[in-house]
């Protein structure tokens, strides 16, 4: 095999590494796009539930709540229940466990006896 079938084969070997990575930076994309849309239509839903329950909806508050539920169903459908994490690289709108309680300080042993010479 001469040298420049080697640099053919590698420069092959990297294009198609790279359009793995690409594939992957794009469905990473896509999770992202997807979450930020069903925050939304969660927000939105709330925001018509509070409206219905103050009377401030006009009247339309069943109405838009029965379209958002059913777009939140059609997206659960698609990418998968909402809420669930695929990738623990994101962080989660949880808060971390709280850490450990402190332990109690250590004691100084008592002294040895009357000859005792004090701690320096």
């Amino acid at each position: 095999m001469g040298f420049l079938d080697k640099v053919k084969a590698q420069a092959s070997e990297l294009a198609k590494q790279g359009q793995g990575l690409a594939k992957q930076g794009q469905d990473k994309l896509d999770d992202y796009q997807a979450k930020k849309e069903a925050d939304r239509m969660l927000r939105d839903l709330g925001a018509w539930y509070y409206a219905t329950e103050t009377a401030r909806d006009d009247g339309d508050g069943p109405t838009e709540m029965a379209r958002l539920v059913a777009a939140l169903e059609a997206h659960e459908a698609e990418h998968g229940p909402l809420g669930a994490e695929d990738d623990e690289d994101e962080p989660s709108g949880a808060a971390p466990p709280p850490p450990p309680p402190p332990s109690a300080p250590p004691t100084a042993p008592p002294p040895a006896g009357p000859d005792a010479a004090p701690p320096a």
